[in-house]
């Protein structure tokens, strides 16, 4: 979610509003823990219930817009995986899809912004999702594309306005045999459609996590980055590029007889530039079927 730079009053009001949407469809803080580490063949709910605090509006420069300007982003992703018993290229072949519901509330006093929407968002289709495995590591490799279904009428309105063709690439490694010590990173690539003449630029998310099991759980430290690495163009396009970073805290407690994980992570960001800045809370359900 991107702050241009201001210029004005009217300019303000409508950069801002523009700033209510993310550059990019993806969500950082969703995976954590092993989070490149593709499951066996079968299919799989998972559930990402994620809260979204801003406390703030960032500049281009770091410094935080004067005013009261807060908001609230809830969204329930539904994403539903299916790891097939197929090999291509030596990996498991599956597919994926992303359903999100959400709820927006924005007020942006520095523009006038005070409102609330709720809905369907984009709709994610994944035809390419491919896992592997060694024996102490997983690799993962995919791409989709984020389509532009929803609404975007409103500065809190559940869609972009624009499609988004994604491509992931993500390392699990463990340092043990056992494999109770891990350490994983996995990155998103967003490749941005334009707008009513406006392309936003192209998007980079790396989310993180090391992770010890104790038992029959998990605990550990996680965070992501992501920056902005292309200028926007179009209509209204400034060179100010987005970035934000974030740390924080998971747990992961698997339910074996239910054929369940559940995991909770709680991250706050820092380092934000031209963009909103707050805390992220994520609860998520995975399940085997």
């Amino acid at each position: 979610m991107r702050l241009p730079p201001i210029a004005g009053a009217a300019a303000l009001a409508l950069l801002t509003a523009a700033a209510a949407h993310a550059d990019g469809h993806y969500v950082p803080g969703v995976e954590g823990i092993q989070g490149p580490s593709v499951p066996p063949a079968g299919v799989y709910y998972l559930g990402y219930l994620v809260n979204y605090n801003i406390d703030s509006l960032r500049a281009p420069g770091s410094s935080t817009v004067p005013g009261h300007n807060t908001g609230t982003v809830t969204a329930l992703a539904n994403r539903f995986v299916w790891v097939t018993n197929y090999k291509l290229l030596g990996a498991d072949y599956g597919m994926e899809a992303i359903v999100p519901v959400m709820r927006t509330s924005l007020t942006f006093n520095a523009a006038g912004i005070s409102e609330s929407r709720s809905g369907v968002g984009d709709v994610y289709l994944g035809p390419l999702v491919l896992g592997w495995h060694g024996q102490q590591w997983d690799a993962v490799a995919a791409a989709g594309l984020w389509l532009d279904n929803a609404s975007d009428s409103h500065p809190a309105s559940p869609g972009k306005g624009f499609r988004s063709t994604m491509l992931t690439g993500g390392l699990t490694y463990y340092f043990d045999t056992a494999k109770t010590v891990s350490g994983s990173a996995l990155m998103r690539y967003e490749f941005n459609s334009r707008n009513n003449g406006f392309r936003p630029g192209q998007q980079l998310t790396v989310e993180w996590g090391l992770g010890k099991s104790f038992g029959s759980f998990q605990a550990g430290v996680v965070g992501y980055s992501q920056w902005q690495t292309s200028d926007d163009s179009g209509l209204g396009a400034t060179t100010d590029r987005a970035r934000r970073h974030a740390l924080g805290a998971e747990l992961v407690y698997p339910i074996p007889g239910a054929g369940v994980f559940l995991k909770g992570a709680a991250y706050k960001e820092f380092g934000v530039r031209n963009s909103t800045k707050g805390q992220l809370v994520r609860f998520t359900l995975v399940k085997a079927f």
